[in-house]
């Protein structure tokens, strides 16, 4: 049966993509930032998945106010890099895994979650920084990746409770998908920041920490956090910050298993003015 091994939750700042893409990566002021990612260029080679579930959101670049799904999965081959207005990222196309993400949508939907299935889209930053802040420059992503985007960005937004218990029905259909797999899910997104309005440039270290302890310690009682609180402390955009629950919400300890290992935290502030989190968790084995 295929499993979820670990998970896997990072900030998604399009800018930290700009500093890969333009080589700045050295520079004095993107050094602490890249430096907090360096564990995980090791961990991941002994660690390494056969499937990434990457839980996202999509910046108006698919998705427009047209159309916005809450919950949508894409079950398509393969996703290119999105353009966001100054060209593609020079980064490999992302390498879907279809059998698995259309029986994680049949099995999902069976437990009443309402998920968009999507064939064909590019994907933007939300998907590809984490990628290479993770993978480094490669010629193409190591393993196969499965992108499900939320809808954080036009109100109203799912609250963290759903998210949660979307992560445990995401988890009871992987663990139900007969191939033998190796299953990460990532989480990305924030954490605080604000990109408008008279609160532009916030950042709130002191609440992202505590974000972080209780996401480690108290998972459930997290996700009773009510978005106005996420918005409130974290900024109009720190919002984004629901979807590393989906992550969580996926993991064995929340279906009563044992308490998952942190294998590695980091924090830095600024990075073109957002709070950079990053955090891993390994299940049992």
């Amino acid at each position: 049966m295929a499993r979820i091994t670990a998970s896997l939750f990072t900030s998604h700042i399009p800018a930290v993509g700009a500093a890969f893409d333009l080589g700045k990566t050295k520079e004095d002021y993107w050094k602490p930032v890249f430096a907090g990612y360096d564990f995980d260029k090791k961990w991941v080679k002994t660690h390494k998945p056969d499937v990434i579930f990457l839980v996202y959101n999509d910046h108006a670049t698919a998705f427009s106010l047209q159309m916005i799904p809450t919950f949508a999965i894409m079950t398509g081959p393969e996703f290119n890099p999105a353009d966001e207005g100054y060209g593609a990222r020079p980064v490999p196309k992302v390498i879907g895994h279809p059998e698995l993400a259309s029986h994680i949508a049949s099995e999902v939907i069976q437990q009443d979650f309402d998920l968009t299935m999507v064939n064909e889209i590019d994907v933007d930053h939300g998907l590809t920084v984490p990628l290479s802040c993770v993978f480094g420059e490669v010629d193409a992503w190591p393993c196969k990746i499965i992108p499900f985007a939320v809808n954080v960005v036009q109100h109203p937004v799912p609250s963290g409770a759903r998210c949660f218990a979307l992560g445990q029905a995401i988890r009871k259909a992987i663990e139900s998908y007969p191939e033998d797999l190796n299953v990460h899910i990532w989480g990305t997104g924030g954490m605080s920041h604000q990109l408008q309005g008279p609160r532009a440039g916030l950042i709130n270290r002191e609440w992202d920490n505590r974000f972080l302890d209780r996401l480690i310690d108290d998972p459930k009682g997290l996700a009773q956090m009510p978005n106005i609180e996420y918005v409130r402390e974290a900024g109009s955009e720190g919002i984004e910050l629901v979807m590393w629950l989906i992550a969580r919400g996926a993991m064995a300890d929340v279906a009563g298993g044992p308490r998952p290992k942190v294998v590695h935290r980091f924090y830095h502030v600024p990075a073109s003015n957002t709070a950079v989190g990053h955090l891993i968790l390994e299940n049992a084995a």
